[in-house]
């Protein structure tokens, strides 16, 4: 048996195990357990039904070069090799697909997702950055029928966002947007420079998975909370009512504030939603930095410090430093256009997997 139908067997025996249990009434009374069980038989029944049509080729192949062997008919010979060969040539692509299939999944990626941007150096140029670079991803958005909603906002000096945080509610929003975590650099003249040069301002964005309940348990009586008015544009309510929210969990020190809804009630949903997601994503970096110390990607989101991506106007390219991929359409990219770099960086990532696991 080759390498590959062993894996396929193992995970067919698993999808049939898992299938047991999601229907054991002890397992659906443990809901944490129950959800974990069905996402994973959603999971291997995608690859169960292609394990059971690369079986059916594998045997009517060794039923053909049986045929093969032991026929004498030079018709039924002929057919029995265009059959070999027909099988031959479908059985390469399939290989190639199903060793894709076998590259594991990070478990996050099905996860909507929490995006943080934050003007680093350069002062008000940063800022106005962050504001292009909000209106890039939201344009994005848009286009691929996401639903986002801004959830905490502090407003430059003089223009643009010292910071800004919103939620992207999307099936498989964080497996999309993870590789955006990290230092994005612009070059450009900034509006405010008289003499015409061009200045190097960076800013920060960090992309978290939305934890839910059954991943991350968080103690509210580890959580302090704290109201305040909103600050910054919003209408006639702003600065009259305490409906922000802030919330700080006292053992790490973390905190999250919600300020961009009237209701004190949903901006306190939010802030949870965020603490909770924080707190879920220093696990993962946890778990993440234990995992790198034997196999350090290419692509990692581990490090927000590593600058990632550069925006230079004057030549209106954009270059991704982790996989050496430079575009020029700095003007479409900027208008939401960003697809191209995404497929190219989650191609890396899987071609990597795929060397590292000798799939």
């Amino acid at each position: 048996m080759n390498d590959l139908l062993q894996k396929l067997e193992a995970i067919h025996f698993r999808f049939i195990e898992v299938g047991t249990l999601i229907v054991d009434p002890d397992i659906i009374a443990d809901m944490k357990r129950y959800v974990k069980l069905n996402k994973e038989y959603k999971d291997l029944e995608e690859i169960d039904k292609v394990y059971k049509s690369y079986k059916d080729l594998l045997d009517n192949l060794a039923s053909s070069k049986e045929l093969l062997a032991e026929e004498t008919d030079p018709e039924m010979r002929e057919m029995a090799k265009m059959e070999i060969d027909d099988l031959e040539t479908a059985r390469g692509p399939m290989e190639e697909e199903i060793k894709m299939m076998l590259i594991p999944k990070d478990p996050e990626d099905e996860k909507s997702a929490i995006m943080e941007l934050r003007a680093g150096t350069g002062g008000d140029e940063a800022c106005i950055f962050v504001a292009d670079i909000f209106r890039m991803y939201t344009m994005f958005f848009k286009e691929k029928g996401w639903k986002y909603e801004v959830t905490n906002t502090n407003d430059g000096g003089t223009a643009g966002y010292k910071e800004i945080t919103m939620n992207i509610d999307a099936p498989a929003a964080y497996g999309v947007l993870k590789f955006e975590s990290g230092v994005h650099r612009v070059q450009r003249v900034p509006e405010t420079e008289s003499q015409g040069r061009v200045h190097t301002s960076a800013i920060t964005v960090a992309v978290l998975p939305e934890a839910e309940e059954v991943d991350f348990d968080l103690n509210m009586s580890d959580v302090r909370r704290d109201t305040y008015r909103a600050s910054g544009a919003g209408g006639q309510h702003v600065n009259k009512t305490e409906s922000a929210i802030r919330l700080t969990h006292i053992p790490t020190g973390v905190v999250a504030e919600c300020q961009d809804g009237r209701s004190q009630h949903k901006n306190l949903e939010k802030a949870i939603s965020m603490l909770r997601s924080r707190l879920y994503q220093i696990e993962l970096d946890k778990i993440q930095s234990a995992r790198s110390e034997h196999r350090k990607s290419l692509v990692s989101t581990g490090d927000r410090s590593a600058k990632i991506r550069t925006y230079n106007y004057p030549q209106g390219r954009i270059t991704d430093h982790r996989i050496n991929k430079t575009l020029y359409k700095l003007d479409a990219f900027m208008n939401g256009d960003v697809q191209e770099m995404i497929d190219a960086l989650k191609m890396a990532e899987n071609a990597e997997k795929l060397k590292n696991e000798q799939v």
